[in-house]
């Protein structure tokens, strides 16, 4: 058997700890300071905009392609094997607020049709007979994509680690990473506080926490928090009476409906003190402070396309931390220099959720149980 630690339970974690648990070769340990999908998996909204995004090739289009695929059974599966449904939004409408983008969309819609993906251009009567609620005075078009939604993080995260439980996978909460024991650029062994166990492979799926761990190699890995905020309210009505509830975007606000006319508000992007360009490894007296002025603008930037969010009442707002590295892109999917069995599969700043089948299919990859993607692959 071969022995893989993974550190971090938040969605990634949890992705890629169900995932790799169908390969019967594989000792599966899950590692985490707290309890599974804390930290910043909790506070996401879990709002998938794969297809809707104008990444078109390379990794990123990857990432996201085979994230959305895997997500079209994965949902199912889970259901089917726990017996019980995870709430999940099937639908996105990005609202398009300046003619002369139409034409960038017109072009990624037959870019996806030529990938095999449907995108619809709405004309703002085509959206008002849809989206009644909609303020269409000012959008000059709406985009609608019918395999882009939503699904709840930490629903989604828990039920990951209830199948893979099932799978055999052994977790280990309340149980932070001490250190890595390294000889020759091998890490065989991690110090826990009860135990120190035996690895032969080590994957650092713990956001923020991951930079400091990632300080035991040759180049640790830089990265920043940025915080949002977001909000759940209520209305006395739904929004819209009919059956076609689909998350709707505008001014990078998004209001994602929960039922029982409530909806989520959110994210606001907050950085910390000296923006993107904050010196790593972070001071001990950087503190992120939720900026209520910001919250405020996100209430009102949703009102302006959906004027009934303003007769709705707060029942809570919150805020996480997202990772988002610096000096390359997100997320980082590659081996930790300095170690020949250490993967870093984090910085995955505001699309852990989207993303995390996607990126359990790449560190499976690196591991060497599924065959590389073909490079040549304009698409790929």
């Amino acid at each position: 058997m071969t022995r893989i630690a993974i550190v971090g339970c938040g969605i990634v974690g949890a992705t890629l700890a169900y995932e790799l648990s169908s390969h019967s070769q594989l000792d599966i340990h899950v590692i985490d300071q707290g309890n599974p999908a804390q930290g910043v998996t909790q506070a996401a909204l879990g709002v998938l905009m794969g297809i809707i995004s104008h990444k078109v090739k390379g990794r990123n289009w990857r990432l996201r392609r085979d994230s959305i695929e895997r997500y079209k059974t994965l949902l199912p599966e889970l259901e089917a094997s726990l017996g019980r449904s995870i709430p999940h939004i099937q639908g996105l409408i990005s609202f398009c607020f300046d003619r002369e983008q139409i034409p960038r969309w017109q072009s990624l819609q037959a870019k996806r049709a030529s990938q095999g993906y449907p995108l619809e251009i709405w004309s703002p009567q085509q959206l008002k007979d849809r989206c009644p609620q909609v303020n269409t005075k000012a959008v000059a078009a709406a985009i609608y994509s019918p395999q882009d939604g939503q699904v709840h993080p930490k629903e989604l995260t828990l039920a990951l680690v209830e199948a893979a439980q099932q799978r055999g996978v052994t977790t280990h909460w309340q149980s932070p990473v001490l250190g890595l024991n390294k000889n020759a650029g091998y890490c065989s062994q991690l110090q826990l506080p009860e135990e120190i166990l035996d690895v032969d492979w080590v994957i650092l799926s713990a956001g923020l926490n991951s930079a400091d761990l990632s300080q035991l190699g040759a180049e640790p890995l830089p990265m920043i928090p940025v915080l949002g905020q977001a909000m759940e309210i209520e209305l006395d009505q739904p929004l819209d009476n009919t059956s076609f509830q689909p998350v709707l975007n505008g001014h990078d606000v998004h209001l994602v409906p929960l039922g029982e006319k409530r909806y989520w508000l959110g994210a606001t992007v907050e950085f910390p003190p000296g923006g993107e360009a904050v010196e790593f490894p972070l001071g001990d007296d950087l503190e992120m402070v939720p900026n209520l002025e910001r919250l405020e603008q996100m209430r009102q930037s949703a009102i302006s396309y959906c004027p009934a969010v303003a007769q709705a009442r707060t029942l809570r707002h919150w805020s996480g931390l997202r990772p988002r590295p610096q000096g390359q892109g997100a997320p980082v999917i590659k081996p930790l220099a300095g170690y020949e069995n250490v993967i870093l599969a984090t910085g995955h700043y505001r699309n852990g959720i989207l993303l995390a089948p996607g990126t359990a299919i790449t560190v499976a990859e690196l591991l060497g149980l599924t065959p590389k993607v073909d490079s040549e692959d304009p698409d790929a």
